[in-house]
This record gives structure tokens, sequence and C-alpha cells, in this order.
């Protein structure tokens, strides 16, 4: 067995306390000089805050037209692509105008080549009243030679007076036709005039009867077409509080979109905070869902123009005697990576933990340029206002007693092409207007 150790002595004692003392000071002060060395170089370019949640557009659904409700085409949590159906209309009232509009149309346009074949018709007869009152002048001018030749031959007895008394009377006659026909040309010009006025200087098309009945037909088309409200965007439905059989109003929110490919971080940072924050810094982001074994990376796009409490529903009454001092907060907006987020999708109000790096400070605090593109847009409408230029021009040219335009003709093609695909499309005429399949078409009314 080995001998015990012998107990150490005082000194001893004293001199290995004072050295593990030593290594624990020593520790201490590497650990001290090494944070503040990273501070020095990093963390005092670093500005953080937990006061952060994720935003994004959040649109509201509304009808341009009041309705009663017959089909819901979208739940929430759904995700809808844009042009799909969401929401449709009782149309019945709507296609019944649509109907007269495209009658009272076809009626203008009639009613407006008859002002122009009036004009062709009123010509002809001031020429015939040009060649009537020719005629009679050359009669008129026959007579008088006639009763000139005669008036010496009175004198001699060669011509008696009752037949130089009827030569007169004729050459009366013959005046009184030439006045008659000259007032008839005056008449017919000015009743050819009177209808030049109405189609002077415009075509049948561009007439301002066929103009404002087209106007009708257009209104009437668009509100068919808007008996079905279509997604403007991708994304997700939330807050739905449509049901059918309801009747709403006309800007009545029926449910919401969210497109969650379209997200940023509204990070509320102290006004201490601000002052070396810039536009273009870059930021390390982490949200409570993932935690830190998520890190999103982002650009700072801008900081606000007040603070939150500015713009508050209810603001503060600061010219009080029991006034308080509480530090403000002013949001500012950090872009987000696509990629990132397509990878760990987030959803809007999600808390967030953020951390700028201010090295950067190229960049400005308030953005002084002008925004070229539109922050946000859609061309789902688009559609429905040329189905309804087809439509006029349709009824245009078949009351013209013209084939249909390429366009008009081309649009069942298109609605064929559409329907397979499953996505909702304006089909040619409005009494089978936005849908996903393709419905027969009503005839183009045609006033006979």
């Amino acid at each position: 067995m080995t001998a015990a150790r012998e107990p150490l002595t005082a000194n001893e004692a004293n001199t290995a306390r004072r050295r593990g003392l030593t290594l624990i000071a020593a520790a201490v002060a590497i650990a001290a000089l090494s944070w503040g060395g990273w501070h020095w170089a990093n963390g005092r370019h670093i500005e953080t805050t937990d006061n952060a949640y994720v935003a994004g557009n959040v649109v509201q659904i509304t009808p341009q037209i009041g309705g009663t409700v017959v089909s819901i085409g979208a739940d929430d949590t759904d995700f809808v692509k844009a042009g799909q159906l969401l929401v449709k209309l009782d149309p019945a009232d709507a296609r019944v105008a649509l109907e007269q509009a495209e009658a009272q149309l076809a009626q203008a346009v009639r009613e407006v080549r008859t002002l122009f074949a009036n004009n062709s018709t009123l010509k002809a007869q001031v020429s015939l009243r040009s060649a009537d009152l020719a005629r009679a002048q050359a009669d008129a001018a026959r007579m008088q030679d006639d009763v000139t030749r005669r008036a010496p031959l009175m004198a001699s007895g060669a011509v008696g007076k009752e037949e130089f008394q009827h030569a007169n009377a004729q050459l009366t006659a013959a005046k009184s036709t030439v006045a008659a026909a000259q007032a008839a040309v005056v008449a017919a010009q000015e009743q050819l005039v009177a209808s030049q006025t109405q189609t002077e200087g415009t075509s049948i098309e561009q007439h301002p009867n066929v103009q404002r009945a087209a106007a009708r037909v257009r209104e009437a088309y668009l509100a068919v077409q808007r008996a079905q409200l279509v997604a403007p965007l991708d994304g997700h439905v939330a807050k739905r509080g449509v049901q059918v059989g309801q009747r709403v109003q006309a800007g009545a929110p029926l449910m919401t979109l969210v497109p969650l490919n379209d997200l940023w971080v509204d990070a509320n940072f102290k006004e201490s905070q601000l002052q070396t924050l810039r536009i273009g810094q870059t930021a390390e982001l982490e949200a409570d869902v993932y935690g830190t074994k998520v890190v999103y990376h982002g650009t700072v796009t801008g900081l606000g123009a007040g603070t939150g409490a500015a713009f508050a529903l209810l603001p503060a009454q600061n010219a009080t005697g029991n006034w308080i001092k509480v530090v403000q907060r002013v949001p500012v907006r950090i872009a987000l990576d696509p990629k990132e987020v397509a990878e760990h999708p987030l959803r809007v109000g999600l808390s967030m933990e953020v951390k700028v790096d201010t090295a950067d400070q190229s960049g400005k605090s308030l953005a002084d340029t002008q925004r070229t593109t539109p922050v946000a847009a859609t061309t789902v409408f688009d559609e429905q206002f040329k189905a309804a230029d087809n439509e006029v021009a349709h009824i245009i040219a078949a009351n013209l007693g013209r084939k249909a335009t390429a366009a008009v003709a081309a649009a069942p093609a298109s609605i064929a092409k559409a329907a397979s695909q499953g996505t909702a499309v304006p089909s040619h005429h409005a009494s089978a207007p936005v849908q996903l399949s393709v419905q027969p078409a009503v005839p183009t009314p045609v006033v006979q």
C-alpha cells in the first residue's frame, strides 16, 4: 500500500491558492479582452430587436356590384391562382340589362344606317329637282322667244290678238313653273343639309348615337362579368365570411387573399437605435416558429416616416400633467430572400428577432427616389373590357351586314383553350361570362 500524502504546509497552501486565483483572473481577463475586441470589431455595429413581425399584402375580395351569392369557389386555407373563381353572384338581372342594351345598340346602328342612306336619297332628290328646274327654265325660255317673235307680227296683223294672249299666258305659266322648281330645289337642298348635319364628320361606328348605345352595352357586359369574383393574384384564402344565399352589397368584404410569396418584416426599433440604421444594410432574422436553426437574410428597404404612436388610432395625449416619457419605436421595413421564404414558409403576423449590421453607412436614412414600378399589379381584369369591346364590335358588324372582326371570330378558340386549362376567362358573349367551363353563347340580337 502506498503511503498517505503528507498534508501541505501553510505556505504551500497559500501558494496553490494564489496560483488558482491568478489563473481564474487571467481567464476572466482574456474573456473580457476577447469580448471587448469582438464588440469593437463587430458587436458595436449590430442593432437588434425582438419587436418585429412578418407583414404582407392582405387583399380584400369585394364585389363591384350587389347581388345574391349562388356559389363559393374557395374556403379558408385554400391556395388559389390568379383568375380562379372565388365567388359567383346571381347574374340574372345583369343579363336582362345586357340583352336590353344589346338590342338598343342594334337598333341604334340600324337607325344611323338609315340616316346615311337618307343622305344618298336626298342627294338624288336634289339632282332630280335641279333637272326639273332646268327643264322648266328651258320651257320658259322657249315661251319667251315665242312671245318675243309674235309681238311684231301682232302689230302688223299677221298674228291675231287672241293667239298672242294665249302665248303670253303660256309664258306666265312657265315662269310660275320655274319659280316652283326653284323652291323645290331649295327645299331639297335644305333637307340634305339638315340630314348631313347628323352624319357629317363621322362614320356609322363612330356616330354619337351608336357610341352611346355601345357604352351601355359595355357597362351591362361588365356587370355580368363582375357577377363572378376572381382572384386578382396567387395566394391563400383567409377570413371567408360570405355564405351561399347571402345578399351582398358592392364593396362588402367577402374574404381575404394573402400572397405568402411576397412577405417582409416590419422591425420596430427604438428611436435611440435609428442613428446608425441605413437603407441597404443587411440583416439576419430568426422566426420564433423555427427557432435558431433557421436564419433568414434580408435587406433594409426603408425607415418609417413616423413612430407607431404618431399613426395610432388614438394618438397619445402628452400635454397632460401626469406625462411619463416612453421610448418611441419606428418601423423599419426589411425585405426577405424569396428563396429562403419558399424553403421555410412564414405567415403574416409571426414574431421575428432581427439583427441589422450597421457597419455600412453609405446608404441613406430616408428614401429620396421615386418608385418606377408598381408595388402590386394584376392583369386578370384586362380581358373583361376587351371582351366587352369584342361584343360591341360583333353587334355593330352584324347590323351593318358585315362579318365580325377577326378578334371576335377568334374569341371562341381562346375560350376553349382556357377552359381546357381550367382557368376562368371571359367568353365571347356576356351571357356566358367568366367561368371554368364553356357555356353556349346567346345569339347576338340583330334588328330586322
